[in-house]
């Protein structure tokens, strides 16, 4: 795998412990989200390095930013039509620009005055925001929230054709750390990549995404 990659012990030292954070792997440039899917979807996006074939741009696909977000709802890579974990690099230009069209996909009183406020502006957006509890390896808990943003219409558009840098398969690399995520016992053997708390410069941004609350 060419994401860099650090024993998950000591990332979670570093990790904020609750909250809501965007954890990931991002340089100045790019930030790398992930998706998984059947390996008829999968294989094609990493070999053409592109979405296409049986892929859906009709239908709204969900990205996360978080590789242990994305392990427990995929089962690390165990569930059916998940089996192939893709990490997609894209442009950050791209991200912040998802993050600015968020909106989230329930009502949530302190970012909008009324329902109605809130439903025109998911009329309005191509992008669900959700935070869900993050969860360790094992698939426990945390007090930490995860971010996942669903894509649809112009800008799924745009993530698969126009901000994605570069499709990696690392199903490979899932299924040789997936021994070592089974239980607390383990996890001194276990490697996940190098994620930090991602910044959002714009303060209205990241105001409305709720970031830091709990």
């Amino acid at each position: 795998m060419k994401i860099p990659t650090e024993p998950y012990l000591e990332q979670q030292r570093r990790w904020p412990p609750s909250s809501r954070h965007i954890l990931a792997h991002f340089d100045d440039t790019s930030v790398v989200v992930y998706q998984a899917y059947r390996p008829e979807i999968g294989h094609y996006a990493a070999r053409h390095q592109a979405f296409g074939g049986e892929f859906s741009f009709s239908r709204m696909s969900w990205i996360k930013p978080n590789f242990l977000w994305m392990m427990y709802r995929s089962g690390w890579g165990t569930k059916p039509g998940q089996e192939v974990t893709l990490a997609v690099r894209i442009q950050r230009a791209g991200f912040d620009q998802i993050l600015r069209d968020a909106v989230h996909s329930s009502f949530d009183a302190a970012v909008y005055a009324d329902h109605g406020g809130w439903q025109a502006a998911v009329a309005r957006s191509s992008v669900r925001l959700q935070w869900d509890p993050d969860h360790d390896p094992a698939g426990g808990k945390t007090e930490r929230r995860a971010i996942q943003l669903g894509l649809r219409d112009e800008v799924l558009a745009r993530y698969a054709r126009d901000w994605i840098v570069e499709i990696e398969d690392v199903s490979g690399f899932v299924a040789e750390q997936r021994r070592h995520a089974q239980d607390a016992a383990s996890y001194p053997h276990l490697l996940t990549p190098r994620e930090e708390v991602y910044p959002v410069a714009d303060a209205e941004v990241a105001a409305r995404l709720g970031l830091g609350a709990s």
